[in-house]
């Protein structure tokens, strides 16, 4: 408990110190453009002048490198999952404060005028680093409902939906509050793919290429 000023080698330490490092650390990782990184690398472009012009993967594999997006998707989860455990190394319950820098660093990197992806990868990290259990409905649920449909955005979107309830499924309620905020901002920032799913036009994976024109969806 951060209730005074804590000691540190004969010191004292402002008891904010942890907290804030663990919040900075978490938003200096999660805000690391991964897909903008590996595209410009790779000589792919500059991929926010792609398709929908998102940082995730899926635009990422609007590019034609299906190995550059499986890399960007595994990097933005990564970073979530790297966030938690060394927020959790800082102090006890550093974890989930740090998770909160990592996934709102993806959503609005400062060095890209705070317009960042959709959360969904760097979230599915979060989850499994936070608890397995939750990590792996998710990944059913995200891998499930893009089998079944097709469309990606909602595959991200059912599994953020999921994931507050597989907290409270097993009784990490500790964790509910914390997947909820999640999950509220992966549907806002799905806004736009929601109003296409309820009006029937929706990209599904793999459409867009098809029709010779890029699709906007989530990244």
């Amino acid at each position: 408990m951060f209730c005074g000023l804590l000691p540190n080698n004969g010191g004292f330490v402002a008891p904010w110190i942890a907290p804030a490092t663990a919040l900075l650390t978490g938003y200096l990782l999660g805000s690391i453009p991964f897909g903008l990184v590996l595209t410009r690398l790779t000589g792919a472009g500059d991929l926010r002048k792609i398709g929908s012009g998102n940082i995730g993967a899926t635009n990422v594999l609007r590019t034609g490198r299906k190995g550059l997006a499986a890399a960007t998707l595994i990097l933005d989860a990564v970073k979530g999952a790297v966030a938690v455990l060394i927020g959790a190394a800082l102090f006890d319950g550093g974890g989930p404060l740090a998770a909160v820098g990592a996934f709102f660093g993806h959503l609005y990197p400062a060095w890209l005028g705070f317009r960042g992806g959709k959360g969904v990868a760097t979230l599915f990290g979060i989850a499994v680093a936070c608890n397995w259990i939750c990590g792996l409905v998710f990944a059913v649920a995200w891998i499930g409902t893009i089998a079944v449909t097709r469309i990606s955005s909602l595959g991200g979107m059912t599994a953020a939906i999921v994931l507050p309830v597989a907290a409270a499924a097993i009784g990490r309620f500790d964790l509910v509050i914390l997947f909820l905020i999640f999950t509220l901002m992966v549907l806002w920032k799905h806004r736009e793919n929601i109003g296409r799913l309820l009006a029937g036009t929706e990209p599904r994976i793999g459409a867009g290429k098809a029709a010779g024109k890029d699709t906007p969806t989530h990244g």
